[in-house]
């Protein structure tokens, strides 16, 4: 059985939906251009992933392998509309603001993919915390993406975050001084770029981990044959 530390490592760097996968880019790119949004959708995913992964665990010895894919989007499509009617009605303002986008995290591969290629192999409990490291995985990239091009393209940061956490949560607003914006940050091609230069950034770390440590000065070098 997969290890918690494993699965762990996996959803939330190494195999990273949003920056190794590259799945769901269309709402990773489309509704970052605040924090907040990237929250409230990155939220909403591992809801649906970690709650998919569990329910297609439970049923995987019960279904026949001509109907597993149908079923599979069934459970999906059922949990995207719970929570969508969740949002609609307390977060009201926020779901407006998403829009489109939350039904469309039915189409999200990600979803898909984890049922098919890990819960549908795994146990209940394996499986349920594999949804929820890659939600929380694809979650985290959505609201650093958010904060780049929130803070680079309006020089604010957590604007809005009252539609998600209520008239208190208005004082984490910040905003830089006289700062008039940079517009292509909150523009799609702004998106792109960002997403390239947090991927390139991972690719940069992952190499540095993977290079050999030099021996200091004057260490004996092992003997050869």
């Amino acid at each position: 059985m997969t290890s918690a530390r494993h699965i762990a490592v996996e959803g939330l760097w190494r195999n990273n939906p949003g920056l190794v996968q590259l799945l769901g880019l269309c709402p990773l790119l489309a509704v970052t251009g605040t924090a907040v949004n990237g929250l409230g959708l990155g939220l909403a995913t591992l809801f649906v992933l970690a709650m998919s992964n569990l329910i297609v665990s439970l049923l995987r010895n019960a279904l026949r392998a001509e109907i597993r894919i149908p079923v599979f989007v069934l459970v999906i499509a059922a949990l995207v509309t719970t929570v969508e009617l969740t949002m609609n009605a307390y977060f009201h303002e926020l779901y407006r603001t998403l829009g489109i986008f939350i039904p469309l995290i039915v189409t999200n591969c990600t979803i898909i993919a984890r049922a098919e290629s890990f819960a549908s192999r795994n146990p209940p409990l394996p499986a349920l915390f594999d949804g929820l490291m890659m939600g929380a995985g694809f979650a985290l990239v959505l609201v650093v993406l958010g904060a780049m091009r929130e803070l680079i393209g309006l020089g604010t940061l957590f604007a809005g975050a009252e539609l998600m956490f209520g008239p208190g949560a208005a004082g984490l607003y910040l905003e830089i001084p006289g700062y008039r914006g940079f517009l292509l940050a909150v523009l799609p091609p702004g998106a792109f770029i960002a997403l390239g230069l947090l991927i390139a950034l991972k690719n940069v770390i992952d190499q540095r981990q993977r290079a050999p440590v030099a021996a200091p000065a004057g260490a004996p070098r092992p003997a050869t044959a």
